[in-house]
């Protein structure tokens, strides 16, 4: 299986339009032609509307419109809605400490609009209140596809951006038509109301609804989309995928798809306390196709590749594949991304490690086996780290970095009779950075905010913090793999760090566990296995 990326600085390219581009003729042109609707949304007409006054409607898309409702005729499953807001991904993100990985997409409308001008209407926007129009180009390519992680203009998203306004928006897509998503965000989503958006232009592709639909209802939407790309929404994740791909590997399974990707999701929030502390977000991560690289995390959430038939797409669109053995740590991966705490269990050295704790805990669930127990790591790391007794992050394999993270889990699921570990420990986390204070003291129990770059500090925190919540001692454990490793690493983990650790940093740390006055494990945790 290929190497797997996180790629925390990808450049989103976005070709932004405000709406008011358009002349003043073009609005006064669509409003003189609106006045035969009778409500804000162009649902309704007039009563006094009849033949005569729609054949002097100049513009062909409202004529079209009004034609049909007045011949009972217009029903739009798709091109017009009411959209609630969703919590601000970047707001999620600092109260669960994860980073800004949820979907921006989240409202998809199933509506195609190709290349040129289109007519929306809006109604129900707030005062003071931003909301937009997202179009993502879901089929970009390399110049070269022979060469595509080459990509002069990045492995992200592009998309085409318009700020919408109550009433009349005309829009014109320069550069590609594709699919359209209406970007409502909030703080307090809780406290918005919803707005409605009619398009008046553009074509039904329509979405699958994992709360509403049925397999026959996936096949119709298959079998009749008008663009190469399908959303689909289960309750923890949202998919844009190929038809091709939707076709060839889970044609009659749409249900099964996304249920699985569901769980997949879900046994991570519950390994990080989510579903214990009641914190399941409502929000959804987005994992989509692109055709840039095998597999990758980003601003936006996770993407595999789509170009070659059995490739990424034939591993993470199979229903029975996903959940098993390298697909379902693939799949886990990418979203462990997503996942990691920041700063307090993903400090540097363990952008590729603290992810697969996940991944770990995941396809283990699912009756895999554990890719460290095939890869033979438990007695690498016990080489490679604890007989030449340096740290762990000094070992360049960061499946041996694991090997202790994932011990934990064995011991407190096991002997440890504490199976809550990791849920506990993640909510400890998030509770020290809501109450981090920007000011730097200089002492590592007290410095955990984002900004400290010393993974040692960071390490630290994470020892103690891990100790005081399974209320057992376990410097020795962490002792034998490095943790208190005093002097100075320099290392490249998506960006330059400098592991800086002194001996009254240690003292400090052993002696504050020292006083919790716990018992020690029942077993050395270094010697346990899967």
């Amino acid at each position: 299986m290929k190497k797997c990326f996180i790629v925390p600085f990808l450049i989103t390219f976005l070709f932004q339009t405000n709406t008011f581009a358009q002349t003043a003729e073009d609005y006064a042109r669509v409003n003189k032609d609106l006045v035969v609707f009778d409500d804000a949304v162009g649902l309704k007409l007039k009563k006094e509307v009849n033949k005569k006054a729609l054949n002097a409607i100049s513009t062909s898309a409202i004529k079209e419109v009004a034609t049909a409702i007045l011949d009972k005729k217009y029903q739009p499953t798709y091109k017009y809605a009411t959209y609630k807001a969703i919590l601000n991904p970047r707001t999620l993100g600092r109260v669960l400490s994860i980073g800004d990985g949820y979907s921006k997409y989240e409202n998809v409308t199933g509506v195609y609009l190709d290349k040129g001008e289109h007519i929306l209407l809006v109604d129900g926007i707030a005062e003071g209140k931003e909301v937009k129009l997202y179009v993502p180009n879901w089929l970009r390519k390399a110049p070269n596809p022979e060469n595509p992680t080459e990509d002069p203009n990045g492995w992200g998203l592009h998309k085409q951006e318009f700020t919408l306004k109550n009433g009349v928006n005309i829009i014109n897509l320069e550069k590609y038509g594709s699919l359209a998503y209406i970007s409502y965000f909030s703080n307090a989503p809780e406290e918005e109301k919803p707005i409605s958006v009619h398009f008046l232009t553009g074509k039904e592709n329509g979405y699958f609804d994992i709360s509403k639909h049925t397999d026959s209802d996936w096949n119709k939407l298959i079998d009749k989309a008008v663009y190469p790309i399908l959303d689909a929404k289960g309750k923890h994740i949202q998919t844009a995928y190929p038809i091709e791909a939707l076709k060839k590997y889970a044609y009659g399974r749409g249900v099964e798809l996304i249920s699985n990707y569901d769980s997949l999701v879900y046994r991570q929030h519950r390994l990080m306390g989510l579903v214990k502390y009641n914190k399941v977000p409502q929000n959804k991560i987005l994992s989509r196709v692109n055709y840039n690289y095998y597999m990758f995390r980003d601003g936006d959430g996770v993407a595999y590749m789509g170009d070659k038939v059995g490739y990424a797409m034939g591993m993470v669109v199979n229903p029975d594949v996903v959940i098993k053995g390298d697909p379902c740590w693939g799949f886990s991966h990418e979203v462990g991304h997503v996942h990691q705490t920041r700063p307090m269990f993903n400090w540097g050295g363990l952008g590729e490690v603290s992810n697969n704790l996940f991944s770990l805990y995941v396809t283990r669930s699912f009756g895999n086996k554990t890719r460290i127990s095939e890869q033979n790591n438990y007695d690498k790391a016990r080489k490679d780290i604890i007989e030449k007794g340096i740290s762990y992050l000094a070992d360049p394999d960061v499946f041996n970095r694991l090997v202790p993270f994932w011990q934990l889990q064995l011991y407190f699921e096991g002997v440890g009779s504490n199976p809550d570990f990791y849920p506990d420990l993640f909510e400890a986390f998030r509770k020290q950075e809501a109450a981090n204070s920007t000011a730097r003291t200089g002492d590592w129990a007290t410095d955990r905010r984002r900004g400290e770059r010393n993974p040692a500090v960071h390490q630290l925190n994470f020892v103690k913090t891990a100790c005081e919540v399974a209320q057992v001692d376990l410097s020795d454990f962490f002792a034998k793999y490095g943790f208190f490793f005093v002097g100075k690493l320099e290392y490249d983990d998506y960006g330059k760090y400098t592991y800086t650790m002194t001996q009254e940093m240690v003292d400090k740390c052993l002696s504050e566990i020292k006083a919790l006055n716990l018992p020690k494990p029942k077993l050395d945790i270094t010697t346990l296995r899967d």
